[in-house]
């Protein structure tokens, strides 16, 4: 009971937050101060590498309506979808990894170099409202992120209801009976998991830079103002840059 308890108060934290800006250091807010790693998804894997940051290909997220969730999805289970949408597909994730950690997560749309960035909002949310040193993102607090569509939730509803029909007299933790087994897979680090085997959405789960947080989300866009990619940043590097750990992390 306790441990329910403590889990619809952490959910209640989280939803509050989930709409909240949250204070950053940076004075006076525009997108190019919100994060200084734009560039990892312009460079090569093996640009990359020369800046001591390694490269993990997850493979490709099923997005069946094309509303993306960015979530810790085990603590927002419900968060809403971002503003803007893509065309519904099968799109790749690629991990930027520096200092043992997941440093920022990326998803491809289309190939190119973004002429633009614009912070990822949901559909309640207005940058124009921030004040300097602000900004919107998304809460952690069970030390992982994702990329999924917003009709995979249920799927993820489908399996825990599932795990618990197994198991009538559990409390169910859906990261120890469900996730778990497919993150040791990785060390933990990250899985591309199908909540229903055979059916189709799944979700690209990655630990959280630092863990527990508040982290931006971004879309690099084309001059047409197109998505290329979304970039989640966890604040592990400062500049794309994994040979220099930045000062007071």
């Amino acid at each position: 009971m306790r441990n329910r308890i403590m889990r619809a108060a952490r959910l209640l934290l989280c939803a509050a937050a989930a709409h909240a800006p949250v204070s950053v250091s940076a004075a006076g807010w525009d997108v190019s101060k919100a994060s200084s790693n734009f560039d990892l998804v312009a460079l090569s894997d093996a640009e990359l590498s020369g800046r001591s940051i390694g490269v993990i290909h997850m493979g490709k997220v099923e997005l069946t309506s094309g509303r993306i969730v960015a979530a810790d999805p085990l603590t927002q289970p419900d968060r809403p979808a971002l503003a803007k949408t893509v065309a519904p597909g099968e799109y790749p994730v690629m991990l930027y990894q520096a200092f043992g950690r997941i440093a920022a997560a990326g998803m491809r749309f289309a190939e190119g170099k973004p002429d633009h960035w614009e912070l990822a909002v949901l559909p309640s949310q207005d940058p124009a409202t921030l004040k300097d040193g602000e900004i919107f993102g998304y809460p952690v607090d069970a030390g992982v992120g994702c990329y999924m569509d917003a009709d995979t939730l249920a799927r993820i509803d489908e399996r825990q209801a599932q795990v618990q029909a197994q198991k009538p007299d559990a409390d169910i933790n859906y990261y120890d009976d469900v996730l778990a087994s497919d993150l040791d897979a990785n060390k933990g680090h990250y899985a591309l998991h199908r909540p229903v085997a055979g059916k189709k959405g799944n979700v690209a789960v990655f630990w959280s830079g630092w863990g527990d947080g508040f982290y931006p989300v971004f879309w690099g866009l084309d001059k047409e103002g197109r998505p290329l990619v979304l970039l989640t940043d966890f604040g592990v590097i400062e500049n794309a840059d994994g040979r220099r750990e930045p000062a007071g992390q």
